[in-house]
């Protein structure tokens, strides 16, 4: 782990939460989100925790929010799918019809992911992911600031230029719980039919609807092409910047003169 990494994502996080009136963590529960979560915690203690329970986690996931809360010492807001829906799609797909077709598996994202993440977001003006570039094809050209148009906010991933060993370094010397199915080869955690060990020489993301090419695999919430850059930082409304991400950050405040692979310090008193 490298200084100017975990300084380029205190300072975002710190911006993040002095910038935006409402601004949220939603988190998986995954290495990255708990890493986050415990930054935020940390230097943004003011940033809201969220969770998703969709109804098909792991249990491992279920307990892990409750050791994530006591390790913390703060509540993680649990939000779910309404069970109307669940039930209406149930009936049309039956148990496990998300296995049938892309379509069938993104209708079920919708219904236990998606839409809770939008009673989620509702007065939002900011959320943070815990997104990585190199978790998957899906994830390689995002931006660390960007505004996201799905859900007509700014969204802001710190971790993005971190590595996968430096994640887990950071989450071990600080004693952070992760979940223990990371330790049986669940790279990428999600819910319990939908997600299986990887191989070696797999990617991050490739036990995620293993059944899928990788270019379909997202649920919804973090879609290809659905951001932006603009606003950035402090500059909620309608304006959107044109500009790449290091004139967008260093408009902020932010210098990438000595941080690696285009990670940017802050440069502001």
């Amino acid at each position: 782990m490298t200084q100017a990494h975990l300084a380029s994502a205190v300072e975002l996080l710190q911006r993040a939460a002095r910038d935006f009136k409402h601004v949220a963590l939603a988190t998986s529960l995954g290495v990255e989100d708990q890493v986050l979560a415990y930054l935020a915690s940390v230097h943004a203690p003011q940033v809201e925790l969220f969770t998703l329970d969709t109804g098909r986690l792991h249990p491992e996931t279920v307990a892990l929010i409750a050791a994530t809360e006591r390790f913390l010492k703060r509540r993680i807001t649990v939000y779910m799918p309404q069970a109307g829906a669940v039930e209406h799609y149930i009936c049309l797909n039956g148990i496990n019809g998300f296995y049938q077709s892309i379509t069938q598996r993104q209708q079920c994202c919708e219904v236990r992911k998606l839409d809770p993440l939008k009673r989620a977001l509702h007065g939002k003006d900011a959320w943070l992911t815990g997104l990585r570039r190199t978790q998957s094809t899906t994830r390689a050209q995002l931006d660390a600031v960007a505004f996201d148009v799905q859900f007509n906010l700014t969204k802001i991933s710190p971790l993005l230029e971190w590595s996968e060993a430096q994640t887990w370094d950071y989450a071990r010397e600080h004693g952070i719980p992760t979940n223990p199915l990371h330790a049986q080869g669940f790279r990428s955690i999600g819910c319990a039919p939908c997600t299986r060990a990887t191989a070696e020489g797999e990617d991050v993301r490739a036990g995620r609807w293993w059944w899928e090419a990788a270019e379909h695999k997202e649920c919804g919430l973090h879609k290809a092409g659905s951001e932006r850059l603009g606003p950035g930082i402090g500059d909620r409304g309608s304006e959107f910047l044109a500009d790449p991400p290091s004139a967008l950050l260093a408009s902020k405040g932010f210098s990438s003169a000595d941080a690696p692979n285009g990670q940017f310090h802050s440069s502001a008193p």
